[in-house]
């Protein structure tokens, strides 16, 4: 079997990264090189809004560096994401296109979503650790420069994940900011992230015993890898060992932090962020143990490359989590269990029969299963408004796995399926999509609308439902013992749509339960 060679680039806030993996079915994932160079391009960002010129020209200079790096190894493909530093600079396209420019290297930006999801992946990527850490309850602490990613595992399965925009970048350039002693750093850290995590615990955790915490980082998790560190199992701290370490780095200076630790002085301050904010959750949630898989998001990009190519079987369900996130949004804003299992049935049955003409494949009939349980949220805020608020809903909300366009395209079929599909000339006035993406958008709506007509009383009259298409028209065959004259007397209405996008009639077709 041939060995495959990757490189994954991660043009991150505070650090650019390269790390080189050979990949082979037999043999999996092995990295055989790793290129680091610190640039903050996050300090421009965070404390001006754009990245300057000089940081620019040192950026474009050490990715050329990585790609005469990248020709010594004969990568076979490689792939570069920009985090929170590029995508939330005001000239990320300028940016972006002066790299592609003057390196030949191009850069995409990822959402926060996709980055912390690309995390959990090189997480997972450790196999049976990570099965057995999240068979008891679980908390994955992301830091990243920007911002911090909190993420409930429950019963082995993602439950939700909120975002804290106070990333160690942040916080390390607000605290320096001050004419504060270093004795005041770990109460100043503590003061700023009590609040959210107080608040994150009481809305979203509530009374879930949490025993364990998997934390991602790039410096805390380095040294946990020591064994002069934590002993006997590195990458794992007890309760205590944290605070112990926390109390053993904050009375030293910078110089001596550095030496004791094998690190620069540039990265004390944030190692000890880190630190401090891990030692803050463990009090918070009570949990028992910290474990570091010492990972990064470079690892990610290479097991979604691996996985995307067949090189990897995954060994865990990640669609399964983001089906859980929405279930756990739909149940936070009161959506009827029962009514959106009913809708998923019938809109899946119909997407499934409907595979020659529609074209969609398997990512779309996810986003599809999305919309179905997510269809009824704004009913929480209005009833005579269900679709505009599902829409703020969910796009208000990270759902971790999916990008920001296809979060776009689960709320606008959620909002069309209550109001009058706008035709593409109108919809771009309001919206980024662009035209294959609106055209998803109409095929997908067409089927939740159809799905919603045929269940449009809320009672769930069949437990069963067959789709047969033959030429133009689509049979729905139901068992039910109850009279289906609303649902066929609203059909048509429904189905408007449905007719127009697929130039397909529905009938339904009742099949009596004995």
């Amino acid at each position: 079997m041939a060995v495959r060679t990757f490189a994954a680039i991660d043009v991150g806030s505070y650090e650019l990264t390269m790390k080189i993996f050979e990949i082979s079915q037999k043999l999996g994932l092995r990295e055989i090189d790793c290129i680091s160079h610190r640039i903050e391009l996050g300090t421009d960002t965070y404390n001006t809004g754009k990245i300057s010129n000089e940081r620019v020209d040192e950026l474009c200079d050490v990715l050329k560096e990585f790609k005469r790096i990248m020709e010594g190894y004969k990568v076979d493909g490689y792939k570069a994401y920009g985090t929170s530093a590029i995508r939330e600079t005001e000239n990320t396209l300028i940016v972006l296109d002066t790299i592609a420019g003057r390196t030949g290297i191009k850069v995409d930006v990822i959402s926060n979503s996709e980055q912390r999801f690309l995390d959990y992946k090189a997480i997972a990527s450790k196999g049976e650790g990570f099965r057995r850490i999240i068979e008891k309850g679980t908390v994955i602490v992301d830091i990243g420069g920007g911002s911090i990613q909190v993420s409930l595992f429950d019963k082995d399965s993602l439950v939700t994940t909120q975002n804290i925009r106070l990333g160690v970048l942040r916080m390390r350039d607000r605290i320096l900011s001050m004419p504060v002693k270093p004795s005041d750093y770990e109460r100043l850290i503590e003061e700023m992230v009590d609040n959210q995590l107080e608040v994150l615990k009481k809305m979203y955790f509530k009374d879930r015993q949490i025993s364990h915490i998997i934390v991602v980082d790039d410096y805390l998790s380095a040294v946990m890898q020591r064994p002069q560190i934590c002993g006997e199992k590195p990458g794992f701290m007890t309760r205590q060992q944290c605070f112990d370490f926390v109390e053993a780095i904050k009375g030293k200076n910078r110089q001596e932090m550095a030496v004791s630790l094998g690190i620069s002085e540039e990265e004390t301050f944030l190692l000890f962020n880190s630190a401090v904010l891990m030692k803050r959750i463990l009090q918070m949630l009570d949990a028992d143990l910290l474990w570091a898989p010492g990972v990064t998001l470079c690892d990610g990009i290479v097991y979604e490359y691996a996985e995307n190519h067949r090189l990897i079987k995954p060994e865990h369900d990640f669609e399964k989590d983001i089906l859980a996130c929405a279930a756990t949004i739909s149940k936070r804003y009161m959506g009827s269990r029962k009514r959106s299992e009913s809708m998923e049935n019938i809109a899946l049955t119909i997407f499934d029969s409907m595979k020659k003409v529609h074209g969609l494949k398997s990512r779309e009939r996810l986003l599809l299963q999305l919309a179905a349980k997510l269809y009824d949220c704004g009913k929480y805020i209005s009833m005579a408004n269900v679709g505009e608020c599902s829409y703020s809903i969910i796009m208000a909300t990270e759902i971790i796995g999916l990008s920001h366009q296809e979060r776009e395209i689960v709320a606008n079929v959620v909002k069309y399926n209550r109001l009058e599909f706008g035709y593409y000339s109108e919809l771009s006035k309001s919206t980024q999509l662009d035209r294959q993406t609106y055209l998803t958008v109409a095929k997908l709506t067409a089927i939740l609308k159809l799905a919603n007509g045929l269940d449009r009383s809320h009672k769930m009259k069949f437990k069963t439902i067959k789709a047969v298409l033959k030429e133009n028209e689509l049979q729905l065959t139901v068992d039910a013992a109850v009279d289906l004259t609303l649902e066929k007397g609203l059909l048509g209405p429904k189905a408007q749509l449905f007719e127009e996008v697929y130039r397909i009639h529905p009938v339904i077709r009742q099949k009596k339960m004995s």
